[in-house]
Formats: C-alpha cells, structure tokens, sequence
C-alpha cells in the first residue's frame, strides 16, 4: 500500500484578476507532520486560475513523494472541490484546460494504485496553503521538500525553503495578450456555399447567424475576465457579430478593415461548383499558390500583409482582445504561427460564431490555446 497524504492548496489574485499566486503544501496523513511546501507567482490572474495552479502543484508534490499515495485533497475553494470531484460542470475555458492538467496527473497516481478524495474546508481551516499563496503573490518561489531530508536521515526542522532570493528558476512565462478569434455567424451566402469577400454583395447576418453571434457572446461573457477590447473587421457580418459580444463584455467595438476577408474579385457570390465550372484549374491554384491572383481579387500574400500587420496591432493592445472577422483571416493567423503553407492552412476548421484563442506571451513566443471551439452553439 501507498503512503497517506493529505494535500492542501490554495491561491489568490490582488484584483480577480491582477497580480496572482499560488500555495499548496503536502503532510503525511497520520501524524501530520509537513513533507513538501510549493509557492510561485503568476503574473496577471484570476482567483480561479490560480486555485487550479495550487491544486496542481500540490498533486505534482505528492506524486513525487509516493506515486501511488492515497490523497486527501483540502481547499477552501468550493468551486475547485465540486469540479474536480465531478458534481459541477467547468464552463470556463481556462478552468477546463487547468483541471485537465489536474485530471492527467490524478490518472498517473491511480494507475500507480493510488487514490484521492475531494474536501471542502473553511478559509480558517487552510491558514497554511493561504500563507503560500500569498508568498506567491509577493513573488516568492517556495519549492521546499522535507520528506528528502527525512529520507535521508536529516533533520528537517533545519531545513529552509528555497526562494527566488537564494535559488535561480526559470523566467516565467506570462500572457501578455490573449487574442480570441470569433468568427462571424452565417449569412445566406454562408449557408448556399457562396464566397462573400471583401468588396463584394457583403451581407448581413441571417436569423440564424444573429442567434449564433449571441450564443458566441454569452460564451465570452463566461471566459473573459480582465481588460478586454471588441475588434471587428468592416463588413457587416463581422460588425454584426462583434456588437453582440461587445454588449455582453461592456464595451465598444472598433473597426480595422484589416481584418476583413480575402477579396475574392469576380468570384463573389459565386459557389466553388460554379467556380470550378467556369474557371477549371483554378480552385485548386488559389488554395495551395501565394501569388494566384482571381480578377479583381487579393493573393495570398497581400491578405498575408494585412492581416499580420492588424494582428501586431492587436496584440499591442494588451488583455483579451476579441476579433471578429471571417475563415480566411483566421487561417492565415494560425497559418503564421503553426508555419503551415496555404495548402495545410486550408485542412483547419473555422466554423460561423467558433471561437480560437492564441495566446501571446511577454517574450514574444505565442500558443494556440484552442481552436474552432462551437460548443456554445449545441
């Protein structure tokens, strides 16, 4: 059999969101005694978030303590207790991919034999994972680990937690802007398959489209916390669609045309059948060649310009930045990021009112957090 420990954690945010933190420490179940402390800061986030990062933190602590430990779990954090036992639902995006993280190790310390079991405490009742938290939010870097001392016949009671002040660690990376895609809802040309570019019949939502900017709203409403800012390009579908996610997140939207689909020239309005009909060859070029060109329309490559350069424009903003725009502008984004040509861009999904978010950080680099995201919509 495993040992029997108990995990506590904790974390906190000076804002919800503002500067964050987390805590967790580990104790042997028996007779109490303090086996492992954990501390870091976060930068920028919510209570939530960094309530999660407690949590995992405390289990990765307990993992490489007894990798097949029967684990009580204590927070005074109801909403983490409930999800991660099961009994609540995780709708906000950020706590379904934290607790996913949490979930994959639970699944390596069960494979192991191990067990663990969900316990709400009162605040009063987690004065020691709250006090990490806190260090955290100060920005300490607590990673303390008693039970190697004692493995090795040390006296534990000597032993003093290793700070950022006497410990070098790693630089963390911190989101500086999280760029969330919202592609608009249908139109009736969306729904009859007809190309609708830039410069063309540019029409408006249908029944059908505005309900589903709304659902896409109420779905924003759910995960965006912190600053936040409405981008939409200049045709009406796309402002259609980010005036309903801006009524819902408090703000007003603007407009950067840079945003706006490819110019599809003489094609507009016309299905790819009918396109395929009267220009054999070229739906196929104007997928996979940088330079092709339809009459009166844009290449790859200038769409390529001017979508890079309103992306950067985003991102100097800062937050949560919504945009939204239409498939091609969002392809050529994770086009950019992945280092995918045209021909693999056109293999990735965006549906009307999906969701993709990348995130940007502080050095630079960026992540694709998630894309094509419609669950709002079933």
């Amino acid at each position: 059999m495993g040992r029997s420990l108990i995990v506590e954690a904790d974390g906190g945010s000076r804002g919800n969101p503002g500067v964050a933190g987390y805590g967790a420490l580990v104790r042997d179940a028996h007779d109490r005694s303090l086996l492992a402390e954990r501390a870091a800061p976060l930068g920028k986030a919510s209570n939530n978030v960094a309530e999660y990062q407690g949590l995992i933190a405390g289990l990765l602590a307990a993992e490489a303590i007894d990798a097949g430990a029967d684990i009580v779990v204590r927070m005074d954090s109801r909403l983490v207790v409930e999800q991660m036992a099961g009994r609540w639902k995780i709708k906000h995006e950020d706590m379904r991919r934290l607790a996913g993280e949490a979930q994959e190790v639970l699944r390596r310390i069960r494979a192991a034999g191990g067990s663990v079991e969900w316990t709400w405490i009162p605040r009063a009742q987690n004065k020691a994972a709250d006090k990490l938290s806190n260090d955290g939010m100060d920005g300490k870097d607590v990673e303390r680990d008693l039970w190697r001392d004692e493995a090795a016949g040390a006296d534990s009671g000597q032993t003093e937690p290793t700070t950022q002040e006497s410990r070098p660690s790693l630089p963390k990376r911190t989101v500086q802007t999280r760029l969330i895609l919202l592609r608009h809802g249908v139109t009736d040309f969306t729904v009859g398959g007809r190309l609708d570019g830039r410069g063309g019949a540019d029409p408006q939502l249908n029944a059908e489209g505005l309900d589903q900017a709304e659902k896409a709203g109420a779905a924003l409403a759910e995960l965006v916390t912190g600053p936040v800012s409405v981008v939409t390009s200049s045709l009406a579908r796309a402002r259609q669609t980010g005036a309903a996610a801006a009524r819902v997140l408090g703000v007003q939207p603007e407009i950067d045309a840079d945003w706006d689909e490819q110019c599809f020239g003489v094609w507009d309005g016309l299905s790819f059948v009918e396109i395929g009909e009267r220009y054999p060859g070229d739906p196929a070029r104007m997928r996979v060649e940088d330079d092709f060109r339809v009459e009166g329309g844009e290449t790859h490559a200038e769409l390529v310009e001017r979508v890079d350069a309103a992306r950067e424009r985003a991102i100097a903003r800062g937050g949560t930045v919504v945009i939204a725009t239409h498939r091609m502008p969002i392809l050529v984004v994770l086009r950019s990021l992945l280092g995918l040509s045209f021909g693999h861009a056109w293999l990735l999904a965006a549906d009307p009112a999906s969701l993709t978010e990348i995130d940007v950080y502080a050095d630079g680099s960026a992540s694709v957090a998630y894309t094509n995201d419609t669950h709002h919509l079933r």
